[in-house]
């Protein structure tokens, strides 16, 4: 019973993480790659099938498979993150936030895409 619920739980999270990553691939301000990863790496714990479905997609396997071997990012995806992250941080600046927060989540975003430039490239 108690290994059945952990399986049901993996491949809930499984498909939470698929179902936003689809909806990322819709809408241009939700990222897409970040919930495959989830979505895969979940699908290996609870799902072996969807894992490698995922990883033989003709689309999204290579970034997977690249991210697992090497944890490289596309250049092309840094940059739409980069710029992504830019303009929320602009955006924010008007709003009528606490300051806090309008300085806080940019450092965080800053933060990111620092990491992220620092990634290797697939």
């Amino acid at each position: 019973m108690h290994r059945a619920l952990i399986q049901l739980l993996w491949r809930a999270l499984a498909v939470l993480s698929l179902v936003l990553a689809v909806i990322g691939a819709v809408l241009p301000v939700m990222p897409t790659v970040p919930f495959l990863l989830v979505a895969a790496w979940a699908a290996g714990k609870g799902w072996p099938r969807l894992e490698t479905w995922l990883l033989n997609h003709a689309h999204f396997g290579p970034h997977i498979r690249a991210w697992r071997e090497r944890g490289a990012v596309p250049r092309r995806a840094k940059w739409i993150a980069t710029v992504m992250m830019c303009g929320s941080a602009l955006m924010m600046q008007f709003t009528p936030l606490p300051l806090f927060i309008r300085i806080g989540v940019p450092a965080v975003m800053a933060a990111v895409a620092i990491w992220l430039w620092r990634r290797p490239e697939s």
